[in-house]
């Protein structure tokens, strides 16, 4: 992979014909901002500089010998129109800055350079350029309706439209050094979406996940940012934490809305400055490690009921994945099914078991609140008792619960209204059994099998009141 195909971190290219100025602006910027360095000092390098490695600023200075800075903003600003180039220079006239700025310079500085207004000016620089290449992925992807990486993706089974979108998404943010908050109920594969993240942007380090639900300030210190031999009773030898492990990677952060306060300022600190305090340490180390981090927590509820910090959710919330669950999808549920059936037969040494028609139907009519982890849950238990034959239908009915309504079915009163206000008045009984038949038939997609079990008769005794009330209709 050359660097022009990699974008795991932004870019600064530094050009000045003063080599002691490179150095020292050099050193100032790689502690303030997580980024590569380059430095040239000959002005006729830049172009082809450019053509091989992407950069996502150009700190340039005016008066060079070779090619000037004027000359090479123009070029740069023409080839490369979403790349920010700021200028630096001792030449204090209107007149040219004037000229730079209308050339597209994104600021104008004066040596010597202000510390303070050189990191400003480069962090506001480098977002810009960020969102800038977001816009320009997605827009992309929304023209092509394409992945590009569709491999990555094959972990996560799915035909649903919305999944399809968020996979083109995360295609577009992937290489972004900013974090990503991936939210969810329980069992949608959180942490299969971080994954695919990880694995999008080729980080050379590794994916690190740490469960951090139920960890106090103490233990969610030592893990992620590990101590010195001596920091506290028993720590006897010093310990790496998984930061580092996680260095030049990914940190997989899962429960996030379980934080305690004091470990949320912590990670607010590691957001922000890139920086962090090994316990028993008073020396910052920085990190260039992606975080992720996932809930199934309402973090704004939370928020509003000062239970989470307003500034950390927007800290990492700088790219949002909100996993549908499994009753907003149901057409995947033959896919996960065939796909569950295969891995399960596999792990397991069995002949990849039949299943009847009926059981997509079966499973349609159930709202799966354990989501994707709680039907692989049920298609192993099923598995694993089959011996010969179809697959039970009635091993499934066992863990749904015949009768159990989807999530979005009305309830028995709202149930009872409707059908007052159809019948104009209290429903007889033979009304109630008609209205109920034809609900557990829709509910079924008119198989008759499944909605004879969610109204718990057997098929015989079903198929007989369907005929009966043909012959009275």
């Amino acid at each position: 992979m050359t660097a022009k195909d990699s974008v795991n971190h932004q870019t600064i290219l530094l050009v000045d014909d003063e080599e002691e100025i490179l150095f020292s602006t050099a050193i100032m910027l790689k502690k303030a901002v997580t980024a590569r360095i380059h430095t040239i000092s000959d002005s006729t390098r830049v172009m082809p500089f450019l053509e091989t490695v992407e950069v996502s600023l150009v700190v340039l200075d005016l008066h060079m010998p070779g090619i000037t800075g004027q000359e090479l903003l123009q070029k740069i600003t023409y080839s490369y129109p979403n790349v920010p180039v700021l200028i630096v220079t001792a030449a204090n006239t209107i007149e040219v800055a004037v000229d730079c700025m209308k050339s597209g310079a994104f600021d104008y500085l004066l040596k010597p350079i202000e510390k303070s207004r050189l990191i400003t000016s480069v962090t506001r620089a480098l977002e810009v350029f960020r969102l800038r290449s977001e816009v320009n992925s997605l827009r992309q992807h929304l023209l092509t309706g394409e992945l590009q990486h569709e491999a990555v993706f094959a972990p996560i089974v799915t035909q649903n439209k919305r999944m399809r979108a968020l996979f083109q998404y995360l295609e577009s943010v992937a290489c972004s050094d900013q974090p990503v908050l991936v939210t969810g109920e329980t069992g949608v594969g959180k942490e299969l979406f971080a994954k695919a993240i990880h694995d999008l942007c080729g980080r050379k380090g590794h994916f690190v996940a740490v469960n951090i639900a139920g960890l106090d300030d103490l233990m969610f210190s030592d893990s992620l940012f590990g101590h010195r031999k001596g920091a506290y009773t028993g720590a006897d030898q010093a310990r790496e934490g998984f930061i580092t492990r996680a260095e030049n990677g990914t940190l997989f952060l899962d429960e996030i809305g379980d934080m305690n306060a004091a470990s949320q300022v912590k990670m607010l600190r590691l957001l922000q400055e890139h920086e962090y305090y090994p316990l028993g340490s008073d020396v910052a180390k920085r990190s260039a490690t992606r975080i992720i981090a996932a809930t199934n927590r309402d973090l704004r509820s939370m928020i509003a009921a000062g239970e989470f910090r307003n500034d950390l959710y927007f800290r990492l919330g700088a790219h949002v994945c909100h996993i549908p669950p499994l009753r907003e999808r149901r057409e995947d549920i033959p896919l996960l099914l065939e796909h569950f059936l295969e891995f399960i037969s596999t792990k397991l040494h069995k002949k990849k078991p039949r299943y009847p028609e009926a059981l997509v139907s079966l499973l349609s009519t159930y709202s799966f609140p354990g989501n994707v982890r709680e039907f692989q849950t049920m298609v192993y238990d099923a598995v694993a008792q089959h011996t010969s034959g179809p697959l039970s239908l009635a091993v499934f009915r066992d863990k749904i619960g015949v009768g159990t309504a989807p999530e979005d079915s009305p309830s028995p009163s709202a149930l009872t209204s409707e059908t007052c206000v159809v019948f104009q008045g209290f429903p007889t009984l033979k009304e109630a059994g008609e209205l109920l038949t034809e609900r557990a038939l829709a509910l079924a997609n008119g198989n008759q099998g499944v909605a004879a079990s969610l109204l718990g008769l057997t098929r015989t005794a079903f198929n007989n009141r369907l005929t009966r009330k043909k012959k009275t209709a």
